[in-house]
């Protein structure tokens, strides 16, 4: 066990045990994303609803002036109840926009993600001496750094964009509320966008970090790969799917392989598009009808072309190339219980062959023969 945890973590995550860390609550996140977000929103609301914070502004300077004419008390029941509904209203148009882009952007940087696991409880985030180790980890030192470098770098980069506006900010006390307000608009706008873009690019490497970080943590060491795909590979699940893709993608390749077949091909038998069976019935060579080429989609639609380039005749009968497809086997010779339903396709080839021009026969099939374009038997039809 020492030997495991000991062993050097090399080998990029596998999508499982990916998706066991999302199951246990380890997604990747950024803090500094989430700031950088909330403020550019902010930002992008001030800058862009100057009306209406203009409309809340004078509101709040008629609401609020208090003096007393008649009424005074009925007056100032209403203005502060005025002045409290704009308060709300103001609260709900940014709130809710936060909440919108704060989901948004976890689910940008590591997806939505919802663990039971990680609202467990845990004992041992009681224990205070684990706690205090915490506190005064190198991480926790770290992190403070990083905070302590951050609110400088953000006063610096306000100052430097109040500096030109320090005159008008002087002469406020002089100045109407609205225009006060105007003006204090202007220089909060400029401040909040010099704060997104630098919060954007600590954002960005935060990110950057975060992932870097948690790819990190979820590396595996070559031991835990090949347990994991032990784990996998004797699942009978996986195994019956690995099966299943394998058969298909063989058969895929043979019928893919069987189109250049169609050229020593009798007769074409298709559905009219989704299938087409390619038979070739020579007496002197094979007792019954051979399977030389068949497909679905792409490939029915090859062999057609294929057949028609070489004046194979071709005969549009569903319910057969279904029951061919889904019985028969590329090379081999038809299933007994089609012998008759061929024989009839095959005699209605030899007349137009030979000029005798004629419908399409009516081919009869067992019941248990007639599937539908999945392969499953069709539903009896019964008449009322």
């Amino acid at each position: 066990m020492a030997e495991d945890d000991s062993e050097e973590k090399t080998e990029e995550p596998t999508p499982r045990k990916r998706e066991k860390a999302k199951e246990d609550g380890q997604i990747v996140t950024s803090k500094e994303m989430f700031v950088f977000s909330s403020i550019a929103l902010m930002t992008m609301m001030i800058a862009g609803g100057q009306s209406m914070f203009r409309t809340i502004s004078a509101s709040w300077a008629l609401n609020f002036n208090l003096s007393a004419p008649d009424g005074f008390e009925m007056l100032m029941m209403e203005r502060l109840q005025a002045a409290v509904s704009w308060i709300i209203l103001a609260g709900i148009i940014v709130g809710v926009p936060l909440m919108i882009i704060t989901i948004l952007t976890q689910a940008g940087v590591g997806g939505l993600n919802f663990s039971t696991k990680a609202l467990g409880f845990k004992a041992n985030k009681l224990d205070p001496l684990k706690g205090l180790k915490r506190m005064v980890s190198a991480k926790s030192l770290v992190e403070l750094t990083k905070a302590v470098l951050k609110v400088v770098l953000l006063i610096g980069v306000s100052f430097v964009v109040i500096l030109p506006y320090l005159p008008a900010l002087d002469r406020l006390n002089m100045a109407y509320v609205g225009d006060g307000m105007a003006v204090f608009g202007k220089v909060l706008t400029s401040v909040l966008m010099a704060l997104t873009g630098v919060l954007g690019l600590i954002g960005a490497i935060d990110l950057a970090w975060n992932l870097y970080s948690n790819n990190k943590k979820l590396k595996m060491s070559r031991k835990e790969l090949k347990d994991e795909m032990k784990e996998s590979e004797g699942s009978p699940e996986v195994k019956g799917q690995i099966r299943r893709k394998q058969m298909e993608a063989s058969r895929m390749a043979a019928e893919r392989a069987s189109v250049a077949n169609v050229d020593m091909a009798t007769a074409i038998v298709t559905n009219p598009q989704h299938f087409a069976v390619a038979l070739q019935y020579k007496p002197e060579l094979r007792d019954a009808p051979v399977i030389l080429a068949m497909g679905t989609d792409v490939i029915a639609q090859q062999i057609r072309e294929r057949g028609k380039t070489k004046k194979i005749k071709t005969v549009e009968s569903p319910p057969l190339a279904r029951a061919l497809y889904f019985t028969g086997e590329i090379g081999s010779e038809i299933p007994p219980d089609l012998y008759a339903a061929v024989a009839i396709l095959l005699a209605h080839v030899w007349r137009l062959e030979h000029g005798l021009h004629e419908d399409t026969p009516e081919i009869d099939l067992p019941p248990e023969l007639r599937l539908d374009s999945f392969g499953r038997p069709e539903q009896r039809r019964y008449r009322t």
